[in-house]
């Protein structure tokens, strides 16, 4: 039995960029705005978060955001990251701290799922093993070396496993080298499941697109991990819930509402 109570997305952030670095070979020119998102699980066992988003201080100090989104070296630029959207300003709301989170499952280490790890030091934190290996070569530059180099009481995983009843850790690379979906079986209604950015967009899903980024341009891996998550919804009844597409945050609940 499930030991999920509550399920609240967090918007800690929105990113403007061309949308071919979500849908590989297509959307090349067009312009989209896209969630930063983290989700706040509560269970029986602890609070878990799913993501973390950015790094504040990396969007607010002058010279960190120089060294950081050099304009030639990261040309994808800046996301908007206001205070309130920070996972303690979420936390207060519900009167919490970041102190408060047991355990991170991080879908990959990107800046934009893996910056806000700075907030909830000494919360034990899950990924996969292959992911954290990429991320320390870089295998891309989205990748933010001080995001993940400090006192972190990593969990490195391979295999699927279950974090706890009801929630499934999904292997699907493709994205990024470790890349990692997460299973919540909600108390109520059907499951549901985080992709990550195995999919960006619901047209990822529905179109079978790979993501724009695929770890040393393995488009076929990112496409079987599309393809397994699609395999599981369907066996399952489970919801898939795309990372990056605006248009389908708008339909989830408004913090510090929550599904269950």
């Amino acid at each position: 039995m499930t030991q999920v109570q509550k399920l609240w997305p967090l918007l800690t952030a929105t990113h403007h960029y061309d949308k071919s670095i979500s849908t590989r070979g297509r959307g090349h020119g067009v312009q989209i705005e896209a969630p930063i998102l983290a989700f706040l699980i509560e269970t029986k066992q602890g609070r878990v978060l799913f993501d973390v988003g950015c790094d504040y201080n990396k969007l607010t100090d002058p010279a960190l955001r120089a060294r950081w989104y050099d304009p030639v070296e990261f040309p994808m630029g800046p996301p908007q990251m206001s205070e309130g959207q920070r996972l303690e300003a979420h936390l207060a709301k519900l009167g919490l701290t970041c102190k408060d989170i047991d355990m991170v499952f991080l879908s990959h280490l990107h800046f934009d799922h893996a910056g806000g790890l700075c907030d909830v030091c000494g919360a034990e934190v899950h990924v996969h093993e292959d992911e954290l290996h990429a991320a320390r070569e870089p295998a891309d530059d989205a990748y933010f070396a001080d995001d993940f180099a400090g006192n972190v009481r990593w969990r490195l995983q391979q295999d699927e496993y279950d974090l706890l009843p009801g929630l499934r850790a999904i292997n699907t690379p493709g994205h990024t080298a470790g890349h990692m979906s997460l299973m919540i079986e909600l108390p109520t209604g059907a499951p549901v499941i985080l992709t990550g950015d195995a999919a960006d967009l619901t047209e990822n899903l529905d179109d079978e697109i790979a993501p724009g980024l695929c770890w040393r341009d393995r488009e076929d891996m990112a496409l079987d991990s599309i393809r397994k998550l699609k395999r599981i919804a369907a066996e399952t009844g489970a919801e898939l819930w795309p990372n990056h597409d605006m248009a389908f945050w708008r339909t989830l609940k408004r913090f510090p509402e929550y599904h269950q």
